[in-house]
């Protein structure tokens, strides 16, 4: 089982699938801005509260696998 599979699949003309993003980087990025709208992360490096962004993705991601 892919533990980050895409996000938002799309199928191509020619059938193929274009993947898009990962599952992990959506779930990054929406615990990114929720990070950087608390005062804790505001004004913090994006590459420290990325780290952390991705952290927490890859707990969701943990948390899905184990339903």
């Amino acid at each position: 089982m892919n533990i980050s599979p895409p996000a938002f699949p799309t199928w191509m003309v020619d059938e193929s699938m274009a993947p898009g993003m990962t599952l992990r980087d959506y779930f990054a990025a929406a615990a990114m801005q929720g990070l950087l709208s608390t005062e804790y992360f505001r004004g913090m490096p994006y590459n420290l509260v990325s780290v952390d962004a991705y952290r927490a993705a890859d707990e969701m991601l943990k948390a899905r696998n184990h339903e």
